[in-house]
Formats: C-alpha cells, sequence, structure tokens
C-alpha cells in the first residue's frame, strides 16, 4: 500500500507551492488539470497535499495534459477507495 501523508492544505499554500495564480488554478480545476476541493467546513476547503505533489511531479516530469488529466482522475477515485481510519 501506498504511504501518502494526510496533511491539507488550503488555498494559499497550494497556490504557492504550485507557482500560480486563483483564477489559473481553477481553471486548471474545470479542465480537468487539478483536483478539486475537500469540503473541510461549511466555508472551508482544501487540498491533500499528497495530490499536490503528485500533479507537481507529473507537470516537473513533463507529463502531457491529457496523462496529467488521467492521474487526476484516478487521484479522485482514489479519495473514494481509501478506508477511514
Amino acid at each position: 500500500m501506498t504511504k501518502f501523508t494526510l496533511k491539507l492544505l488550503r488555498l494559499k499554500d497550494v497556490l504557492s507551492l504550485r507557482g500560480i495564480g486563483k483564477s489559473q488554478h481553477y481553471e486548471d480545476i474545470q479542465d480537468g488539470l487539478f483536483t478539486p476541493p475537500v469540503k473541510i467546513g461549511s466555508r472551508a476547503s482544501a487540498w491533500p497535499e499528497h495530490e499536490v505533489a503528485t500533479i507537481n511531479a507529473a507537470r516537473i516530469a513533463g507529463k502531457t495534459e491529457d496523462q496529467i488529466r488521467k492521474i487526476v482522475i484516478d487521484l479522485i477515485n482514489a479519495r473514494t477507495a481509501r478506508s477511514c481510519i
């Protein structure tokens, strides 16, 4: 089983790690190039740190947008596949 961190990152941290602005970040989500946020409260959202790292690593490795879309789909599917602790 793959080890991953359970740390959640808020938007400002995700934007900092990605090196882009908020508009581009949400456009990437709409285009399937980044995972949507996880609701952590009635007015708060965050992203699992391992998802951000995985997508950043794919970009660094030069993956195509279609390959990144596949990674995003796999990450989203893995959210529901993991059992709760």
